[in-house]
């Protein structure tokens, strides 16, 4: 799978993907943005909502019907200093429904410890890599 995600100005950036949608970024305001798209931060946290309720919608599946909503509310929480990246993440699902909480339980940890690959990604280990000018450029120490 790969994401080429370019420059538009500023501080936006859009991401298309092997599906072929945009995907808007930018900053806010207090970071020199203008507040076009949504922040990647904020797209991390949708990620991860997205993958668990994809997974959770397919393993309920027989019992879909009988369910009127899902909302997925997911709450980040950031250090304070630079970089700010998650210390925690929080995932509520507010479901209506005729179903059983033992059902959706079941769903949320299958999604969450076997099929979510946006949560298993969140243990990757990310590398860099740099093409400047058109020629790889190693890092220099």
């Amino acid at each position: 799978m790969k994401v080429v995600t370019t420059w538009t100005g500023g501080r936006a950036f859009t991401a298309v993907g092997d599906s072929g949608y945009d995907i808007n970024m930018d900053a806010t305001e207090a970071y020199g943005g203008l507040g076009k798209g949504a922040t990647p931060t904020e797209m991390l946290l949708g990620a991860l909502a997205g993958c668990i309720g994809i997974d959770v919608t397919m393993i309920l599946r027989p019992h879909l019907e009988k369910i009127t909503k899902i909302e997925i509310i997911t709450d980040g929480t950031r250090k304070e200093e630079a970089p700010k990246g998650f210390t925690a993440m929080e995932v509520t699902f507010v479901i209506d429904g005729d179903i059983n909480n033992k059902k959706v339980w079941r769903a949320i940890r299958l999604g969450k410890e076997k099929y979510c690959s946006v949560s298993d990604s969140l243990k990757a280990d990310v590398s860099f890599n740099l093409i400047l000018n058109g020629e790889e450029s190693p890092e220099l120490v």
